[in-house]
């Protein structure tokens, strides 16, 4: 909900579309692909996957400068790294590496922006529901709960929204990013502490 939500928050969704529909394909194919790992019993190391995606990507939004991707340079970077999206998304569940740093390279407005991400993280859940169900791993019954989270998930997007305006985004971005990467070490740390 909270994707779709983002997906349809800007104007452009048709021009962005357009513009993206390559590395989406290559997502949903990368995803499809990966998702055994995530559907396999082997959790500790899909926990300790999750947790090192979320420190790299929260690491090397922090320290890394900002990267510019040429057009030129679009047409067939788009689905090399859709694809490593998707292997990531298939076996971690985590779809923000390198997809999100990746789409603020092309410098897109501040709404299309949002909007592109919006549309990545929508493709890469509708892809990896198909890859886990193809495995046997996707249960409805647990969809009810889930259902349960969108309240709270969309109360929680309107107080960052909030949040957002009350501070500066260099200070809302690096404290995100810093608790991201925590949460990611612990993550990463679990399967050798228990």
């Amino acid at each position: 909900m909270t994707n779709v939500w983002q997906l349809l928050s800007g104007p452009n969704f048709a021009s962005i579309l357009r513009r993206l529909w390559l590395m989406m394909a290559s997502i949903t194919i990368g995803t499809l692909a990966g998702s055994w790992l995530l559907a396999s019993d082997n959790i500790k190391w899909t926990t300790a996957g999750l947790g090192a995606a979320l420190v790299l990507y929260a690491a090397y939004t922090l320290l890394a400068r900002q990267l510019n991707v040429p057009a030129a340079a679009e047409r067939w970077s788009s689905p090399a790294i859709g694809f490593l999206t998707g292997l990531v998304t298939g076996g971690t569940g985590v779809f923000v590496v390198p997809a999100v740093p990746y789409i603020q390279a092309l410098g897109l407005s501040r709404d299309d922006l949002i909007q592109a991400l919006g549309l990545s993280f929508t493709v890469s859940t509708i892809a990896l529901a198909a890859g886990l169900a193809s495995h046997g791993a996707f249960q409805v019954e647990h969809m009810v709960l889930s259902s349960l989270a969108v309240l709270p998930a969309l109360l929680g997007m309107w107080l960052g929204k909030l949040l957002r305006q009350r501070i500066s985004p260099a200070t809302f971005r690096r404290w995100f990013l810093i608790l991201l990467m925590l949460l990611g070490l612990e993550l990463l740390a679990r399967p050798f502490l228990g």
